[in-house]
């Protein structure tokens, strides 16, 4: 990805004549870009890593394979949210990894992570760089200095077993690169986060990674069967069969440990055949209540599309859950979006049911077009935000989660937070929300936030943050439901676990990482 924004150059657009305009009118800006700097121009700090050190990691990976290069060390500088981006874009030196270390297997991680144990090293584990939490950033803490794992020549597929449902992926797989691989074969994992272009299977894993047909096939830490974890202390290989009673299920304790724990090095997930029957339906809803009783309606019911999306009255009016553009045909009261997939049989069965249960819980159906121009726009997002940043409006998202009856309480209370924070200026903060992802208990719900940036937008939403944190774990939400928990939602870890689940978790890595040398700074407070 570009070293200063979300993806590729390809995806970068400019703001249409008609959003520069609503940009004008809504916030004061021009709509006019600022010119960003050369990543030739940036200055980093100097790397701290010393000529034997260097040559210790080269040891073990080999020549080609180890970087202090200058546009290596930029573009693996942190993750890719807002407040990333803020400090990348910003004047004066960067913080930067002091070396980029990439091993081809489990016994190269194993053996890099035990020499920089000895020598008081730094690792980041470092995928597909796509976090938005700070959970890439090249922290040193008190070490002399911090390498990044790149694990980007782990990307095989080990072992598929069409039998039992179940594929082995290494951990550095990209999304794409692991479905068409398993594509070969007639499979899918069917794992579309709105990071699948660049993220991997071992970050998905890491950070429990929920796609946005989770409703179909499940979160990703519910599609894992198996995993190999590398740690200072020796590898662990975990999970046997589909279910056991031997103990405590161990597995969980690296799923989502963030790279705090170990390095997953090969996940096998559950998999199925790549799906003969797709169909796309749209429905409207007079406002958001209705809509989220119906999708909790169709949930409980045993009916869920495999994927079930809705959006408020504001987002669906910004037209965002359609195309990632603001404007567009508008669609009355709150868009949802569902889609069907399995054989055929299955599809016309399951969506019978889902839209006689829609229907009769108030939903009008709009066809399929609102569906597929969602599905065709999904990862374009992260491209709008960054072209926003350019004009002088901050935009950021967040995402949360709570049982079905909490849920407006919730949605009210954050959008609440969001508006006194950020709102001023002259101007308003735009808060929009959707359920992204349900269950038969609950939901979770996405924010994103637009607002005219001040003088010093990183404070700015510094703020916010503190201030929507606090009202999240106030109103009994999570803080966070797929986005990990990283730098910036650390201080709100022993709201959700406690001060001894604090404790358990310090124990644990004081046992496989006993010279904290894997991630400081995240997960743990």
């Amino acid at each position: 990805m570009v070293w200063d924004a979300w993806g590729i150059p390809a995806g970068h657009q400019p703001l249409s004549e008609r959003i520069r305009a609503l940009l004008t009118q809504v916030f004061g800006v021009s709509g006019d870009p600022v010119a960003r700097r050369d990543e030739g121009d940036v200055p980093l700090r100097e790397s701290a890593l010393t000529s034997a050190q260097r040559a210790g990691l080269v040891a073990v990976v080999g020549e080609g394979y180890v970087s202090t290069d200058h546009r290596d060390r930029l573009r693996h500088a942190g993750g890719k949210s807002t407040p990333d981006l803020l400090r990348r874009r910003a004047e004066g030196p960067q913080e930067a990894p002091d070396a980029i270390v990439c091993p081809a297997d489990h016994d190269q991680v194993l053996a890099i992570l035990t020499y920089c144990a000895e020598q008081g090293l730094a690792v980041v584990p470092f995928g597909g760089g796509t976090s938005v939490v700070g959970g890439v950033e090249p922290v040193r803490g008190r070490f002399s200095a911090v390498i990044v794992l790149n694990l980007y020549r782990l990307d095989q597929v080990r072992e598929v077993d069409p039998i039992s449902g179940t594929a082995t992926l290494g951990a550095g797989l990209t999304g794409p690169r692991a479905e068409a691989l398993l594509g070969a074969d007639g499979l899918s994992l069917g794992h579309f986060p709105q990071s699948f272009e660049f993220a991997t299977i071992g970050g998905f894993a890491a950070t429990r990674s929920s796609g946005q047909a989770s409703a179909g096939y499940g979160r990703f830490d519910d599609m894992v069967q198996r995993l190999k974890v590398a740690t200072p202390s020796g590898t662990l290989e975990l999970g046997r069969a589909p279910a056991s009673a031997a103990g405590p299920d161990l597995r969980e304790l690296f799923v989502g440990s963030e790279g705090t724990l170990g390095v997953i090095t090969e996940v096998t997930v559950r998999v199925h055949p790549v799906p003969e029957t797709v169909v796309h339906r749209a429905w409207s809803f007079p406002d958001f209540e209705v809509g989220a009783a119906a999708l909790r309606a169709v949930v409980q019911a045993g009916a869920a599309p495999t994927v079930l999306r809705l959006s408020d009255e504001v987002e669906t009016g910004m037209n965002l859950a359609r195309s990632g553009d603001i404007g567009g045909n508008a669609v009355a009261g709150c868009l949802a979006v569902t889609t069907f997939e399995g054989s055929a049989a299955h599809v016309a069965a399951r969506s019978a049911e889902a839209g006689a249960v829609l229907s009769a819980a108030g939903g009008t159906e709009l066809g399929a077009t609102p569906a597929e121009e969602w599905e065709h726009g999904r990862f374009a997002a992260p491209y709008l935000r960054d072209a926003l940043l350019d004009v002088g409006v901050l935009c950021e998202t967040l995402e949360t989660a709570t049982t079905w009856s909490n849920l407006a309480a919730l949605k009210e209370k954050v959008t609440t937070a969001l508006t006194d924070a950020l709102g001023g200026q002259g101007t308003p903060a735009l808060v929009m929300c959707h359920i992204s992802h349900t269950y038969s208990t609950g939901a979770s719900l996405y924010f994103t936030v637009v607002a005219k940036q001040s003088d010093d937008p990183l404070a700015q939403w510094s703020a916010a943050k503190r201030a929507v944190g606090d009202a999240i774990v106030a109103a009994g939400g999570t803080i966070t439901h797929h986005h990990a928990v990283g730098i910036d939602h650390r201080p709100w870890l022993p709201d959700e676990v406690g001060e001894l689940g604090v404790r358990i978790l310090r124990a644990v890595k004081a046992e496989i990482d006993p010279t904290g040398v894997l991630n400081p700074g995240k997960l743990l407070p």
